[in-house]
């Protein structure tokens, strides 16, 4: 069977077969393809062709595939949420530009977590507590900052940012566009302008 080229493949194009590396090269393709692909889309036998691997070393250091999945959301979580959150951060900014930062930072295909809980259709999979986990993070983070910001309602607001960014994320994956972004930022601003004195 011939797959498609993926950046992961070519990240790992030249690195030795099995051997040293080979769990971080399992993880850097299903990160990878993941994203890319789709969870439901991606199987073991890419996965390991991928990262250089036998199916065997592949199961010598996951269990299944679910364990892999809860594996790319947690390292999706420490790679993605730092840069979402860095307008958050930014004390250096003014508390309303911090909040509609979020909303310049790109994600092609949506949101990771958005995306994995969409395709597992399973409530109790281990990765959808990966996945609300990560999300209640956010919605905390905005929270936190509508507070900053003096809103009347900072947990209202918190929420009403999270699903405009949820919202741009997904149509802009859907059109391939970074249009709905813009439109969330413009209602973005609306809301924060009213919540907030």
């Amino acid at each position: 069977m011939t797959t498609k080229t993926t950046r992961a493949d070519e990240q790992v194009r030249g690195e030795t077969k099995g051997g040293r590396g080979a769990r971080e090269r399992i993880l850097r393709a299903a990160t990878d393809l993941f994203y890319e692909q789709g969870i439901a889309a991606t199987g073991i036998e890419q996965l390991a062709e991928v990262a250089h691997v036998s199916k065997r070393t592949l199961y010598q250091h996951f269990a299944s595939k679910d364990e892999i999945i809860v594996e790319y959301l947690g390292r999706v979580g420490e790679q993605r949420l730092p840069g979402l959150a860095e307008p958050l951060r930014d004390s250096g900014r003014p508390v309303r530009d911090r909040l509609l930062g979020i909303f310049d930072v790109g994600a092609p295909r949506g949101c990771p977590f958005v995306n994995a809980a969409t395709e597992l259709a399973d409530t109790e999979h281990p990765a959808r507590a990966v996945c609300t986990a990560q999300k209640q993070t956010f919605i905390d983070a905005l929270i936190a900052l509508a507070t900053e910001a003096g809103a009347r309602d900072p947990g209202k607001l918190g929420h009403q940012l999270a699903v405009l960014y949820d919202g741009a994320s997904a149509q802009g994956a859907a059109l391939n566009s970074t249009e709905p972004a813009e439109y969330a930022r413009a209602a973005a601003a609306a809301l924060i302008d009213l919540a907030t004195p």
